[in-house]
């Protein structure tokens, strides 16, 4: 790849998370999950959680920069970790929630991709495409999933091999940290897709239901009684595309049936940021980013609640998780929201 021999030694948002790490060593247990090696050069999947050690709290899980190019969802994460240590000096309302709850951060999943200014890692592989499970129906051509080769774009790996190290260490945070808990949710942050932002969760592989879609219903009810100016699209990812691979699917499959584990994949639409500034189409750092400044910081800020609302509805988990009789009927009317068509 032309110009690696002028790479930096590192890039902006991995230095913001090690300051950001040693400003909050004295609240957070911070971990490696891994290291990735990469034309010489070794960077740390860096994890930090702060709040309950008991293995039945809530937990919730902040991800960004599974894709090296969406630098925004890291910054979006790193924004709120930066937040989270300023209130920590002083917010005794923000430390009685943490008695009960627990959360586990891990801004940059990719960090030699984002160094390299690829979508994928540096071996060429698109992350969330790199799960071993297959879509039960046609996907989109490339988009979906491919194993052609590295050389074109959404190229999952060779087929029965070990998955890439980095996504087999978010696999294992999920596991270690969340999945395994009573409920615990995640919140992955992603760019580049669509006009508007949408807030998705499984399935990418089916267009079947999850099984926690009542649980799904209460939550995306709650959050817009809460903020009913919210703008999200709340939906499936079936609803916009089905894919081969995709990491939170694996995850949400591999989670305990008595857990109530509930992924959500964040994708800030960023086609407007392109119709308002098209030259990001030629920046291989911008095109999934605003590059304008004030665009930057309306992003970290519109996003702010949702952080702050998962965190309060862990908290608060047995004042709303349906039960029994109601929960099933919360499921018929998550059916009738989602999956029925007007007039059926």
């Amino acid at each position: 790849m032309p110009g690696l021999s002028f790479l930096p030694d590192s890039f902006a948002e991995y230095e913001d998370l090690k300051t950001l790490l040693d400003a909050g060593a004295n609240w957070f247990d911070i971990r490696s999950a891994g290291e990735v090696e990469v034309r010489g050069r070794s960077f740390s999947l860096y994890v930090a959680a702060v709040g309950s050690r008991e293995p039945d709290a809530p937990a919730i899980g902040f991800f960004g920069g599974i894709h090296g190019l969406e630098r925004i969802g890291s910054q979006l994460v790193l924004d709120y970790m930066r937040a989270l240590i300023g209130r920590l000096a002083w917010d005794e309302l923000l430390m009685r929630q943490l008695e009960s709850v627990r959360l586990v951060i891990m801004p940059i999943v990719n960090p030699g991709g984002m160094w390299l200014a690829t979508r994928a890692n540096p071996n060429g592989v698109d992350l969330m495409r790199n799960a071993p499970q297959d879509a039960d129906e046609h996907v989109p051509f490339l988009a979906g999933g491919q194993r052609v080769g590295s050389w074109l774009p959404w190229y999952r790996g060779q087929r029965g091999a070990r998955m890439e190290p980095e996504a087999a260490a978010l696999l294992k945070v999920v596991d270690e940290e969340l999945a395994h808990r009573p409920l615990a949710f995640a919140l992955d942050c992603h760019s580049g897709y669509g006009w508007s932002d949408s807030i998705w969760f499984p399935y990418a592989r089916t267009r079947q239901l999850m099984r926690h879609l009542p649980e799904m219903y209460v939550l995306k009810t709650m959050f817009e009684r809460a903020h009913p100016h919210h703008g999200y699209t709340f939906e499936p990812q079936s609803h916009q595309y089905l894919l081969h691979g995709d990491l939170w699917d694996c995850a949400y499959d591999r989670a305990p049936s008595a857990s109530i584990f509930l992924p959500l994949t964040l994708e800030l639409g960023s086609w407007l940021w392109i119709k308002k500034n098209p030259r990001q189409l030629f920046s291989r750092q911008g095109m999934f980013n605003p590059v304008m400044q004030h665009r930057t910081a309306r992003v970290l800020r519109r996003h702010a609640n949702l952080f702050e609302f998962l965190t309060r509805a862990a908290f608060s988990s047995s004042r709303w998780l349906p039960q029994g009789v109601a929960r099933q009927q919360v499921l018929q009317s998550a059916i009738g929201h989602w999956y029925r068509k007007p007039g059926s």
